[in-house]
C-alpha cells in the first residue's frame, strides 16, 4: 500500500488536529467540499467545529488566523491556490511576518499554497511565490519535494512559533508516492542531498527534485555522477549543505521553476559566489521559468519551465566548461 503526497498533507493535518486542540483549519470549501485538491477531505466530520469554511477573502481568512494565533490557537489556513495568497499579502509580510518583532508575541500561523504550474493551469492558477515570502524576516518558507517532507514538515510547521508559508506542489499531489509515512524527519533549514555525486552539483528544490533526479540518472549513463541537493526549505536556506556539496564537485548548477529575476536559484548562485568562489571550476549556472506569465495551453507551459531536457542539456553545457 502506498502514500500520495496529497494522502501526506491530509494525514499531516489529521495528526496535527488529534495531537493538539489548539489546531483548526480554515479555508474556502475546506469543509464538506474538501477542499479544492481534497487536502482536507473527512476531516470536517471526524473534527467537528475545528474544520471551518472562510468567506472568499484571503485577507480575512489570515487576519483571522493571525488574531487567533496571538490568542494562543495554531491555525491551518489553506489557500485554494499560491496565486490568490498575494490578496492577503499585506496580512502576512507585515502583520503576521512583523508581528513577533514588534511585540515579543509568536504568531504560529501555518498558511499552506498549492503552489507550481500544471498543465492547462494558467497565469492565475499556476505560480512559484516562495522568494516573494522568503524576501521577508520573520517568515519560514518550506517547498517539500517528497511524500516524507511532506508530512514531517506540515507537522513541524504546525510547531514553530514563526508564521510558516508551507508551498505544497500541486504537481506532485497525486503523482509522488511512498511506501509509508515516515517515522522520524529532518528539521526544516536542513537541506537533503538526494543523490550523490562528483562532477557537479544540482541544487533544486520543490517538484524541480524529481526532474533533477531524472538528469542525474541520464548522466550517470553518459559517465556523469551529478549531485543532487534538495534545499527542502528556502527560509532558513542550508548554505553549508550547499557549500560541502559545491567542494566536492567544483560546478554549481541551480534549478527552479519559479520566475529567475531575484528568486531562489539567484539567491544560491550569490551565496556560493560570494563565499565559496574558490571552490568553483567553472561558473555557477542557473535554470529557471522563462520570464513571462505562465501560459496556458499545454505545450507552451512545457517549454515554459525547467524539464528534464533542458536541464540536462543546461547540465551538459556546464560540464564541458
Amino acid at each position: 500500500m502506498s502514500v500520495t503526497y496529497l494522502e501526506a498533507i491530509r494525514e499531516a493535518q489529521a495528526k496535527a488536529l488529534r495531537d493538539d486542540p489548539r489546531v483548526f483549519i480554515y479555508g474556502q470549501d475546506v469543509g464538506a467540499f474538501g477542499g479544492a485538491f481534497k487536502a482536507t477531505r473527512n476531516l470536517a466530520k471526524e473534527f467537528p467545529g475545528r474544520v471551518m469554511d472562510a468567506p472568499i477573502s484571503e485577507d480575512a481568512m489570515v487576519g483571522a488566523a493571525i488574531g487567533a494565533a496571538i490568542e494562543g490557537m495554531r491555525p491551518i489556513i489553506e489557500m485554494q491556490y499560491a496565486d490568490f495568497s498575494t490578496v492577503g499579502f499585506n496580512q502576512i509580510v507585515n502583520n503576521a511576518g512583523a508581528f513577533f518583532w514588534r511585540t515579543g508575541v509568536p504568531c504560529p500561523i501555518t498558511i499552506r499554497l498549492p503552489a507550481g504550474g500544471t498543465s492547462g493551469s494558467g497565469p492565475y492558477h499556476s505560480q512559484s511565490l516562495e522568494a516573494i515570502y522568503a524576501h521577508y524576516p520573520g517568515l519560514v518558507v518550506m517547498t517539500p519535494a517528497t511524500v516524507e517532507d511532506a508530512y514531517s514538515m506540515l507537522l513541524e510547521a504546525v510547531t514553530i512559533d514563526d508564521p510558516v508559508i508551507f508551498c505544497e506542489h500541486k504537481l506532485l499531489y497525486n503523482h509522488l508516492k511512498a511506501e509509508k509515512l515516515p517515522t522520524e524527519a529532518m528539521p526544516t533549514g536542513k537541506a537533503r542531498v538526494a543523490r550523490a555525486g562528483r562532477d557537479m552539483t544540482l541544487v533544486t528544490y520543490s517538484a524541480m527534485v524529481q526532474e533533477a533526479l531524472v538528469v542525474a540518472e541520464e548522466l550517470s549513463g553518459e559517465g556523469s555522477e551529478i549531485e543532487v541537493v534538495d534545499l527542502r526549505s528556502v527560509k532558513p536556506l542550508d548554505t553549508d549543505t550547499v557549500m560541502a556539496s559545491v567542494a566536492r564537485t567544483g560546478r554549481l548548477l541551480v534549478v527552479g521553476e519559479a520566475w529567475p529575476w531575484g528568486g531562489v536559484t539567484a539567491e544560491v548562485v550569490a551565496r556560493v559566489a560570494s563565499e565559496g568562489f574558490g571552490l568553483l571550476d567553472a561558473p555557477p549556472q542557473r535554470l529557471n521559468a522563462k520570464d513571462t506569465p505562465i501560459p496556458y495551453h499545454p505545450n507552451l507551459w512545457a517549454a515554459h519551465r525547467p524539464t528534464p531536457q533542458s536541464i540536462g542539456q543546461a547540465a551538459r553545457n556546464l560540464l564541458r566548461l
